[in-house]
């Protein structure tokens, strides 16, 4: 049978077997709609094949717990179901000659409309030799070549999970692999530093889209820019990432922007402790299903302080943040969007009088402003055989400021750090993706990035010593990436993949060709096991080219450093214990090399967190990573959902002193619990009282001991470590509980929400290094309770 008489066959078969089971709903509408009086709404989405994207149209789509309610997709793949009651439902997506796909607990509200993007599996098998087995649509990534190593994050999660704090970058750390924080959501995984992750949005490499990125850790900030009203289900990769990702050693967070309702308007207002936002998205043209969406953000004491008389709070965190996309399909052209995401932030902390100092930090006027952006013109076109060309044109910018001032006992001051950096990126990429057959799909592209740079950094080392300038530099230079990658169906049960990345720095011609392979052994339906490899690499960030020091002048010490590699190693076993219940094993093992070190020291790039670096490099060092990352999770059913995930990892390091040392993640050990519960309460069971509580137990951080006798001899008493035993020490276990509260109450055309939402209610104070206390003359770790609190009121219309 060929393809296109296997095509109308498939689709009779389906659309006889839709016609059926839309007769049978007719006979029980009338007494089921008599039955509930809640709110209606409607689901939307579209079907396309999970290989090649390409719309499939005549597939069943109807939800499990409402029997009756069921339609079918259009010629473009898509799909409406009217008048659904709010609250949440399952919706089960079949075509024949492909695996089901079901999606649980859809939560509908009274004021939005709930859209799908369904991925259907084609069976490679013939039409009678189809087994049936049903995919859940948490089980795999997005991403078709990723057949281990990675989770598809749903944007749902980050609303409703404990310590989500509506942030994907929170969220993520209760993923098994992942180390929590606090003060800080850098994300650290499997010992790895959180700068040698890459931010990935709509196929471009983003600046870190955190709010003060990079003071407290090099790769963190203290909240994410990136709305969840604005994000679409997104990937995250651990180990082992497919071809097409280059420039990352840890993993990579592959976010996406979703599209806007081209039906209907709907907006959001939200206010909360920790900022104001202002949602809407709607059609710009229903004809042409052209769309917009945007989110703004303002911070709360940002807000305070611009409308204080006084400027009482002229010292407080203010930050701001927008994200947007405009979409634009066309007939015969395909489809077009611009899109964009930026953040502002500035920071004065308050300086105390001279008595109430405790360490001499606290004399220092610490200011920043820092700006980052990236926007760009996207462009999908569909070929008649199975061929998806998407391309894209953008440009990401950052810029900081940051300047301190050290102050004595008399409160006169001295300059004693002055950084400016400006980085502006023309990036273009361009991917081909084709299903020749169901047996093979092959995704093909490449990646131009132009980086135009402006820094200067100076630092003073002592307080009564004039600053010295330690890094400049100013031009441009070009990271150029291709790669191929291919998926092979072998059958229903194997499935594989193997591709290559290469690329290019021309600052200092450093190359690297990278090879990558999976495969995948779906043994029974319950049973499942994987294997990949990848060799990855990543540059330093810009900074790092242009030290220069005293003794060398205008020279540029690390302008030749080559790439941080690392080989990746992953397997996996999947058991699945019930259509709502999941336990997934994943071993590791990560080797990297040549990676940036110190000559004769114990400093590497694997413990890097602070955002400058003023020494000489090599590409000496080494590091190896291993563990075992376990996740039982329970899908939400009835209201009821629950995780326990946990990690056992060691994590090490090949300083330029040659020794192996604990890397300055290496906690050991991660175990998180997360549960949740929410009811339908209210006269007619239309609104939703939720609770959700996640509980953390993990190694402590690490540290090197102080070598109080050069600390107490340091003209500031700056804080000196005995770095030939480099992170041998370890805190205590941190043990940490978040919880969230929330109420929704839907009305028609309209939902209210609160919710409370807290981090760190056991008030674990966490570690910030030790300092000399000024009032007692003793060295002392000094470790602040940093709990988060947000109080939040959201109204959706």
């Amino acid at each position: 049978m060929d393809t296109m008489n296997r095509t109308e066959v498939v689709a009779k078969v389906s659309q006889l077997s839709t016609s059926i089971l839309l007769i049978s709903c007719l006979l029980f509408s009338i007494h089921t709609s008599a039955q509930d009086n809640r709110p209606v709404q409607t689901i939307r989405g579209i079907v396309i094949d999970y290989a090649s994207g390409t719309p499939l149209p005549s597939v069943s789509v109807g939800l499990l717990d409402l029997p009756q309610t069921a339609t079918m997709t259009d010629n473009d793949g898509k799909f409406t179901i009217n008048n659904v009651p709010v609250g949440r439902h399952d919706l089960q997506a079949s075509f024949v000659g492909y695996e089901p796909a079901i999606f649980h607990e859809i939560m509908l509200t009274s004021a939005r409309e709930g859209y799908l993007e369904i991925q259907l599996k084609e069976n490679v098998q013939q039409l009678d030799e189809v087994v049936i087995r049903s995919r859940i649509n948490k089980e795999e990534p997005l991403n078709k070549m990723a057949l281990s190593g990675a989770r598809m994050l749903s944007v749902e999660e980050a609303s409703r999970f404990a310590g989500g704090m509506d942030d994907p970058a929170r969220l993520v750390s209760s993923f098994a692999g992942v180390s929590p924080s606090v003060s800080t959501n850098g994300i650290s995984i499997h010992g790895n530093a959180p700068s040698l992750l890459q931010w990935r949005l709509e196929d471009v490499e983003i600046p870190n889209p955190n709010h003060f990125a990079d003071v407290a850790s090099l790769g963190g900030g203290v909240l994410s820019s990136l709305s969840s009203n604005v994000l679409g289900n997104s990937d995250f990769y651990t180990s082992a990432f497919p071809a097409e990702y280059n420039n990352a050693v840890s993993g990579v967070f592959d976010m996406k922007l979703r599209n806007g309702n081209n039906q209907q308007f709907q907006h959001t207002l939200q206010a909360g402790i920790l900022g104001l936002d202002v949602a809407s998205e709607g059609p710009i043209s229903r004809k042409h299903n052209a769309s917009y969406l945007f989110n703004y953000r303002y911070s709360t004491t940002g807000l305070m302080n611009k409308v204080s008389p006084a400027g009482d709070l002229e010292q407080a965190m203010d930050y701001q943040d927008l994200n947007f996309k405009f979409n634009f399909p066309t007939e015969k052209a395909g489809v077009f969007s611009w899109w964009g995401t930026a953040l502002i932030d500035k920071i004065k902390p308050e300086i105390e009088s001279p008595e109430e100092w405790d360490y001499r930090d606290d004399a220092s006027d610490s200011r920043m402003k820092q700006i980052a952006a990236a926007t760009g013109l996207s462009h999908r076109y569909l070929f008649g055989n199975d061929g998806l060309l998407k391309t894209t044109l953008a440009t990401t910018y950052s810029k900081t400021d940051a300047w301190e001032d050290v102050f004595d006992f008399d409160l006169v001051s001295s300059p004693s750090l002055d950084f400016k950096s400006r980085y502006t990126n023309l990036v273009l990429t361009s991917s081909f993706n084709r299903k020749y057959s169901s047996k093979h799909t092959n995704k093909t592209g490449f990646t131009i990035t132009n980086m135009n740079y402006d820094m200067d950094f100076d630092l003073a080392p002592y307080s009564t010593i004039p600053m010295e300038r330690i890094a400049e530099g100013k031009g441009n230079t070009n990271l150029v990436s291709a790669y191929t990658s291919s998926l092979f169906s072998l059958n229903d049960r194997i499935s594989a993949t193997l591709g290559a990345n290469g690329q290019f720095l021309t600052l200092n011609n450093s190359w690297t060709i990278e090879p990558r392979a999976a495969i995948k052994w779906q043994v029974s339906s319950k049973n499942s096991f994987g294997f990949a490899y990848g060799l990855h690499s990543r540059m330093e960030k810009m900074d790092v080219y242009f030290v220069k020091t005293k003794a060398t002048g205008d020279e540029l010490i690390n302008n030749d450093l080559d790439f941080t590699k690392a080989h990746h190693v992953s397997l996996s076993y999947n058991y699945k214990m019930s259509d709502n219940m999941n336990l997934k094993v994943e071993p590791y093992f990560q080797y990297l090399y040549d990676v940036p070190v110190i000559a004769d020291s114990p400093y590497s790039v694997l413990n890097r967190s602070t955002f400058y670096v003023e020494d000489a490099l090599v590409n000496k060092g080494e590091g190896r990573n291993y563990g075992v990352d376990v996740t039982f999770e329970k899908y939400m059913t009835k209201g009821l959902y629950y995780m326990v995930t946990a990690s056992v990892f060691d994590s090490k390091y090949y300083g330029g002193d040659g020794v192996w040392h604990h890397t300055k993640f290496n906690r050991n050990y991660i175990l998180n619990g997360l549960v949740g519960k929410e009811w339908m309460v209210g006269r007619n069971k239309q609104d939703v009282l939720g609770v959700n509580l996640k509980l953390t137990l993990q190694g402590g951080n690490r540290y090197s001991p102080v070598d109080e006798e050069a600390t107490l001899a340091h003209p500031d008493k700056e804080t000196q470590y005995n770095e030939t035993k480099a992170y041998s020490k370890q805190l205590s276990p941190m043990f940490l509980a978040n919880y969230t509260f929330s109420y929704r109450m839907n009305r028609n055309n309209v939902s209210h929400e609160f919710a409370i939402k807290g981090m760190n209610a056991t008030g674990y104070k966490e570690y910030f290094g030790h300092e000399y206390n000024l009032k007692t003359g003793v060295i002392e770790p000094r470790r602040l309770k940093n709990s988060i609190l947000n109080i939040v009121y959201r109204l959706d219309f």
